[in-house]
């Protein structure tokens, strides 16, 4: 008997010792940990050229724009006043070496100004191409006239200015680049950044409505002769007379003839620029044209890079 338990208790043994058993830390699979939930990275904002930064963020180019249009609005009041004898528009024989001016006679006043980054900041257009990188291009502005009218601010002081005039019975009119075929879309434009109402060709003139193309000077004389324009206010020396773009005119040249004899004195006394650093005809010169050989410096301690 006790063999036979004996035996069994061998049995039993052996059986265990073939039994699966717990098995050890070392033979266990490593436990893997959980992938971390990477966060999705933020689109970075664009690195805006310096030109943006200062036209529609600074402090300093707001400042210029609202000095420009309490100068304006101080001599439109002056000019009210005392009824000038001609307008500040150049009359169509003019020349830069014989300028004259249209009569005013007992024409009702009015003011004229560009639109573009004069009344307006075109902030929409231009978020666009700093985040795409592109240039500017006709079709994407043509688009932009259609469908970004309520993209825009007005430029700082240009509200005020408005108002003003228009107390003074002045009426504020407005000859821009944009397309004729866009003229609905850009009197609304024009009212979304608050600057009232207008109607086109009377109030609102555009690119097409003549056969001059780009130039304003035929614009410009239609109103005129309907008008006494005491104040020109834009961005651009065309903005002004088309006389400054002629062909074959180097940036030498229409920088000298802004300070000429006769058109030095009209800056601030009829004819008043906004900043725009941003596009258009300023943009331009060669280093020569700009920094003349004998106004040259170089370092001669400093290194050479």
């Amino acid at each position: 008997m006790r063999r036979a338990v004996s035996l069994m208790t061998a049995a039993l043994l052996a059986g265990c010792s073939n039994a699966p058993g717990p098995q050890s830390v070392s033979a266990q699979p490593a436990s893997q940990p959980r992938p971390a939930i990477q966060p999705v990275p933020k689109p970075q904002p664009p690195q805006l050229p310096q030109t943006m930064q200062y036209l529609y963020g600074s402090g300093e180019a707001a400042a210029l724009s609202i000095q420009a249009y309490n100068g304006l609005v101080g001599f439109a009041r002056t000019q009210v006043g005392k009824r000038p004898a001609d307008s500040v528009i150049l009359a169509d024989s003019s020349t830069l070496d014989a300028p004259s001016f249209v009569p005013c006679g007992n024409k009702p006043f009015a003011a004229v100004f560009d639109v573009d980054e004069t009344m307006i900041l075109n902030l929409g257009y231009e978020w666009h191409g700093a985040q795409s990188g592109s240039n500017f291009d006709s079709e994407s502005w043509s688009r932009w006239e259609k469908s970004g009218a309520d993209k825009v601010a007005p430029v700082p002081g240009a509200l005020a200015a408005v108002n003003a005039l228009r107390q003074m019975g002045v009426t504020v009119i407005f000859n821009t680049n944009r397309s004729s075929a866009n003229a609905e879309q850009t009197a609304a434009a024009i009212k979304f950044a608050g600057l009232g109402d207008v109607v086109h060709r009377e109030t609102l003139f555009l690119a097409g409505d003549d056969a001059m193309g780009s130039k304003k000077d035929g614009r410009r004389a239609t109103i005129a002769a309907k008008y006494c324009v005491i104040a020109l206010g834009g961005d651009q020396l065309g903005d002004f007379t088309d006389l400054f773009n002629q062909d074959g005119m180097n940036a030498t040249g229409r920088r000298m003839e802004t300070m000429g004899g006769w058109a030095s004195p009209l800056w601030g006394r009829g004819w008043f620029v906004l900043p725009n650093p941003v596009y258009g005809s300023g943009l331009k010169g060669t280093a020569d044209e700009i920094f003349p050989m004998d106004k040259r410096w170089t370092d001669s301690t400093g290194e050479t890079k």
